[in-house]
């Protein structure tokens, strides 16, 4: 077997999603507790933990307690290699979480007991089964009251269209939490209260009719605990890894990631279900992880992930071959080739330099502006990967530099902000005014905090009401088009690719536009030739 496909077997890339506040990154923090990346996990809330969240690393996200970024960490655990893509769950940053569902293999969907499932978790998993991408699911929180066990499975089933699998089952709920019957392995894990931050020690058995259970747990529990498993095996199916891979079968796990607890058992079940590394599609042809030449696409831009250095790093995924340090790489979209000194691995704000790297990781590329969301990198072959797109943003404000003194800084931070994609900024036609369009208000915040935190620059904001953004197809030297331009030249802007972008005022306008000028077609994603 060579090494390639060894090292891919090694690897598992997932990315874990939720509604904000359902646990996501504290259970980052707890897979890389248990993985040995950390000794201690930090909290994301609490004030009794003075340690952050290794991947909230950005000043914001320490402030509010929220992930505005996706952060890439790496972990070894149990010789297999583990890429996690925490996302962010506030809806407000939702394209990308979006992007990242690209570059993820699987995912871990995160549900807290007590709320259930959420809007933005809805969302997600729409995304999630449009891609067929396999689903485990992880009910949070199991420490505090919450719905009922079955109850929670049933509204998973019903509002997210999931057919589950439970793994494990929790023993009461709340006050009266005492611990998780594996179903997987087989045994029971109690639940001991003492070690919130560290990993906790654990009590098994092997047989459900053991009569030390009742001992353990109580009779009452221990019986109640019969009665739940039997109700499992008549009523839910049993797990099959096809099914799972395909899309069509979640599996479902209890714990609670603030007290370290059913981490553990996810993760060992984990490992041993979830996807390697697949194949994915391009525009010419199906591209497989073990194939000797080397592609990969960027799915994220960040700047400043060091202040003081004021780098530029394009998170790559890596689909095909060995990505080297130092060799010749080829950018399709400008046909030009490009090589790295410092490709870098990530542990959350660590990096490391890395000398080759397989497929399933993703590598940070030290960037001076030359990369776009969605370009390919090959080892040669002119192929593009599909499908990072940018949405339509339904949010739009003026915006205006407060210190004339500082005019390039703001262009600066401007251009390479919204190269990450926080935003888009569309520049008007008619004189050339600067409007940032966003999919969640609090997007203007994060822009505002960093131009003037990143770049040293200040903006103020001017409301604008605008209902789309509609990405401009069509013949350019048509008479249609010629007066499609003479009537909305008001409404008329350039996106930051120089594309053509009308900005409607409401859906009867776009509705409206769209019979009188039947050959100029308005799309709603940037990408539309990928659509």
């Amino acid at each position: 077997m060579s090494d390639l496909i060894k090292e891919i077997q090694k690897r598992k890339t997932f990315g874990i999603i939720s509604h904000p506040d359902a646990g996501k990154t504290t259970l980052t923090e707890k897979l890389l507790l248990f993985g040995g990346a950390i000794q201690e996990a930090g909290a994301v809330k609490s004030n009794k933990i003075k340690k952050g969240a290794t991947s909230d690393f950005m000043e914001i996200e320490r402030q509010r307690g929220i992930s505005v970024a996706t952060s890439v960490l790496a972990f070894e655990y149990k010789d297999h290699k583990i890429n996690i893509l925490d996302t962010p769950g506030h809806k407000d940053f939702a394209e990308d979480t979006y992007r990242t569902l690209t570059a993820v293999d699987s995912v871990i969907v995160v549900i807290d007991v007590a709320k259930g499932v959420e809007e933005q978790t809805e969302k997600l998993v729409k995304v999630c089964r449009m891609r067929n991408i396999p689903m485990l699911v992880f009910i949070n929180k199991l420490d505090r009251e919450g719905k009922d066990a079955f109850d929670l499975l049933d509204e998973v089933e019903q509002k997210l269209g999931l057919r589950v699998v439970p793994l494990s089952i929790p023993i009461g709920m709340g006050s009266d939490f005492q611990g998780i019957y594996n179903i997987w392995e087989n045994n029971i894990q109690l639940f001991l209260e003492e070690k919130k931050q560290k990993v906790g020690e654990t009590v098994k058995f092997d047989d459900i009719n053991d009569p030390s259970i009742d001992e353990v747990i109580g009779e009452k529990a221990a019986q109640n605990l019969r009665d739940e498993l039997e109700l499992v095996q008549s009523v839910y199916p049993e797990f099959s890894r096809e099914e799972y891979m395909a899309g069509d079968l979640q599996p479902v796990f209890f714990g609670s990631a603030l007290n370290n607890f059913g981490v553990r058992e996810l993760l060992d079940a984990f490992i041993e279900i979830a996807p390697m590394p697949q194949p994915k599609e391009s525009d010419t042809r199906l591209v497989k992880p073990e194939e000797n030449n080397f592609t990969g696409f960027v799915f994220k831009i960040h700047a400043n992930m060091d202040p003081k250095h004021r780098d530029r790093l394009a998170f790559v995924k890596i689909v095909s071959g060995t990505f080297k340090r130092n060799e010749n790489y080829l950018l399709v979209r400008e046909n030009k080739k490009m090589k790295f000194s410092s490709p870098n691995a990530f542990f959350a704000d660590k990096k490391e330099v890395v000398d080759e790297s397989f497929p399933g990781d993703i590598v940070g590329l030290h960037d001076t502006g030359s990369f776009r969301i969605g370009d390919t990198l090959t080892g040669g072959e002119k192929l593009s990967f599909k499908g990072v797109p940018s949405f339509s943003p339904e949010h739009f404000r003026y915006i205006n530099n407060s210190d004339p003194l500082k005019a390039k800084q703001l262009a600066k931070g401007i251009d390479q902000l919204m190269d990450e994609g926080v935003a888009q900024l569309f520049t008007m036609e008619m004189n050339n005014r600067k409007i940032i369009g966003t999919v969640g208000a609090l997007q203007y915040e994060v822009i505002q905090y960093r131009l003037e935190h990143e770049y040293g620059a200040k903006c103020t904001y001017e409301p604008l009401s605008m209902h789309k953004a509609c990405w401009i197809e069509a013949d350019e030297k048509s008479e249609e088009f010629k007066e499609f331009a003479r009537l909305k030249q008001r409404f008329l802007a350039r996106d930051k690719y120089n594309q053509l972008v009308f900005l409607a005022d409401s859906s009867f306008t776009i509705h409206m536009t769209q019979e009188k000028f039947p050959n100029v077609k308005l799309h709603f994603i940037s990408e539309f030739n990928n659509d």
